[in-house]
């Protein structure tokens, strides 16, 4: 049996918001090990006058918890 956890973290983007998940899940990956997957909850930008300058995703990872 195998039990997993979930955790929520933030990551950011100047280019697009699936940057922002690759980096999110590339960073999490150093301190979380055995990923096995992610959702985002939410998304958003940030503007700077009249246009976007990052993007920004809420995701949740799953990762399983070793014995």
């Amino acid at each position: 049996m195998s039990v997993a956890k979930v955790s929520e973290i933030i990551a950011s983007s100047t280019t697009s918001f699936d940057d922002a998940v690759a980096k999110g899940i590339e960073k999490a990956s150093k301190t979380l090990k055995g990923i096995t997957g992610a959702w985002i909850a939410d998304q958003k930008v940030t503007v700077t006058d009249g246009k976007i300058d990052e993007y920004r995703v809420v995701m949740r990872v799953t990762f399983v918890l070793h014995e």
